[in-house]
C-alpha cells in the first residue's frame, strides 16, 4: 500500500518586500513528505529553510503555489502541526508544568496533567515537574520544549534547528532521545539543519535546498537498513561516510554557483 502525502508542497514562491523592493526567497519548490516519514532539509544557513517551515506551518502567506498538510490547504496555522524552534521560548515565571499546559491553554482545551506527566518521564524529566527554566540546563529546557510541542498530539511536527544551540554532545544524545520519542509517537516530521552528519543520523530521507531564490536541489534517501539503527549507531555505520561524502561534494557543488 502507498504511503500517502502527510505535507505537499507545490511550485512554492516566497518574497519579501524591503523598501519596496521584492527580495525572492523560495521559487518553484515542490516537495512531498510520507505520512509517519522523517525527513530533513538540508542546506545553508540563510537559504531559506526556516522560511519554508514558517510556510508549511501557516505563518507566512505565499506569493505563488499551494501547500497542503493532511489533504487541507493550508491557510494559516492549524492544530494538527507542532512547531519547535531553536531557541526554546519557554517563559521563564512558569514552572516546566505550566510551560507545557499552555500548549493546551494557546487552543482554549483544558491540559490532560496524565499526558504531560507521561511525557516528561520519557525524555528523562519526571522530576522536573515544578522546576523553572532558570533551573535547567539547555539540553533539559530542549526537551520540555519538546514535550510542549507534543502535549497537544499534533500529526506533523516541524523542527527548526531545536539542536543548534547546545554543545556537540548533549546535541548528540538530544538527537538520538528525539529520534527514538518521536519514531515511538509515529509523528510526521520535517527537520530542517544545514549540518550533514546530523541530517543522515535522524532523518530517512534529505532533500537539500539551496540557490538564491532557493529551490529543490537534490533528494538523497537513507541506506534502508539504517531505519533499525539508533542515531548515534547511524554515525559509526559503514555506510555513513560514503552518503556525507555525496552530499558533501553537491553542496560545494552549490557553492562554487553562488551559495554561500
Amino acid at each position: 500500500m502507498t504511503s500517502r502525502a502527510a505535507i505537499e508542497v507545490e511550485d512554492l514562491e516566497v518574497a519579501f518586500i524591503s523598501r519596496e523592493i521584492i527580495h525572492p526567497v523560495l521559487e518553484g519548490v515542490s516537495l512531498e513528505v510520507v505520512e509517519g516519514g522523517f525527513t530533513a532539509l538540508l542546506g545553508p544557513s540563510g537559504c531559506g529553510k526556516s522560511t519554508l517551515l514558517n510556510a508549511i506551518a501557516g505563518l507566512l502567506k505565499p506569493v505563488e503555489g499551494r501547500i497542503f498538510v493532511l489533504g487541507k490547504e493550508v491557510q494559516g496555522p492549524s492544530p494538527e502541526v507542532g512547531y519547535m524552534f531553536q531557541q526554546d521560548y519557554l517563559l521563564p515565571w512558569r514552572t516546566v508544568e505550566k510551560n507545557i499546559h499552555l500548549a493546551w491553554e494557546l487552543r482554549g482545551e483544558r491540559p490532560i496533567q496524565e499526558r504531560t506527566l507521561a511525557l516528561l518521564e520519557e525524555v528523562g524529566l519526571g522530576d522536573a515537574l515544578h522546576k523553572y527554566p532558570h533551573e535547567l540546563s539547555g539540553g533539559m529546557r530542549q526537551r520540555v520544549a519538546l514535550v510542549r510541542t507534543l502535549a497537544p498530539e499534533p500529526a506533523v511536527l516541524l523542527l527548526d534547528e531545536p539542536f543548534s544551540a547546545l554543545d556537540y554532545l548533549t546535541r548528540l544524545r538530544l538527537g538520538d532521545l528525539v529520534q527514538k520519542v518521536l519514531k515511538r509517537h509515529q509523528k510526521t516530521v520535517l527537520f530542517v539543519t544545514h549540518d550533514i552528519p546530523e541530517a543522515i543520523s535522524l532523518a530517512d530521507r534529505i532533500i537539500l535546498l539551496g540557490g538564491r531564490p532557493a529551490t529543490v536541489q537534490r533528494e538523497f534517501r537513507v541506506p534502508p537498513h539504517f531505519q533499525g539503527l539508533a542515531s548515534l549507531e547511524r554515525r559509526t555505520d559503514p555506510a555513513f561516510q560514503p552518503l556525507f561524502q555525496q552530499i558533501w561534494e553537491e553542496m560545494k557543488r552549490l557553492d562554487g554557483e553562488g551559495m554561500d
